[in-house]
């Protein structure tokens, strides 16, 4: 995948945001963890880039909060992150 220079700074800021803001199980202090939802940022990528209002975003991160890792889910968690996300995607889009 050929990506622009603006769509590798959206998969920087996904995995910042996902790692520090969105952390469900809570290892946005542990260094040795900063990789851990690493797998994760292709498919918020995708999502982000294709969704009109988010809500897609939102289901794909409570689904993986809930049924793929097994932790409780924080729908408005999800919904800021989610909001953050966009505003990325379209900063870097102007």
């Amino acid at each position: 995948m050929n990506l622009s220079l603006k769509d590798k700074e959206l998969l920087r800021r996904i995995d910042e945001i996902l790692h520090y803001l969105w952390d469900p199980i809570g290892v946005a202090g542990v260094p040795q963890a900063r990789d851990e939802y690493e797998s994760y940022v292709p498919q918020v990528f995708r999502l982000l880039k294709a969704t009109v209002d988010g809500k897609d975003v939102v289901e794909y991160l409570h689904w993986l909060s809930t049924e793929h890792m097994g932790m409780g889910g924080n729908r408005d968690c999800n919904a800021k992150v989610v909001d953050m996300l966009i505003a990325w995607r379209d900063h870097l889009a102007a």
